[in-house]
């Protein structure tokens, strides 16, 4: 799938290094090691790359290993902002993690992103509980 100049893929590999890169660049805080430890737990990831290879987009698809799957870290770099590839590597993930043969996607939060998340991307809201543990 392409989108404009950026060609989204499904579990293609994405190194520790370029997702430290593109969350500080995101404005998160980067763990290095964080996406090593994190992908055995994934049902996939969908990685956005220019043409010169740079990842400019990411979400990662973490499941229980049956029928839920939940969408999290979504990151598009800000070069990239604010042009639909957001909304393309999220509808890429739901179109796979479909494929996968799951029932269910879940995703949480923040209300201010409630119009990407539920007008964009086509995800319901509903009742979640929620504990902080940090």
């Amino acid at each position: 799938m392409t989108h404009d100049d950026v060609t989204l893929s499904w579990r293609t590999p994405v190194e520790d290094r370029e997702l430290v890169e593109l969350t500080a660049a995101h404005g998160g805080t980067p763990e290095a090691g964080w996406w090593d430890r994190v992908r055995p737990h994934s049902l996939g990831w969908v990685a956005a790359r220019t043409p010169d290879g740079a990842l400019v987009g990411f979400v990662n698809v973490a499941w229980d290993g049956g029928d839920h799957a939940f969408l999290i870290d979504t990151k598009t770099h800000p070069s990239h902002q604010h042009q639909g590839l957001g909304t393309a590597v999220a509808r890429h993930a739901v179109a796979e993690t479909r494929a996968a043969g799951c029932e269910w996607l879940f995703v949480d939060y923040s209300a201010d992103m409630a119009p990407f998340y539920e007008d964009a991307c086509g995800f319901a809201p509903t009742r979640a509980g929620l504990v902080h543990l940090r």
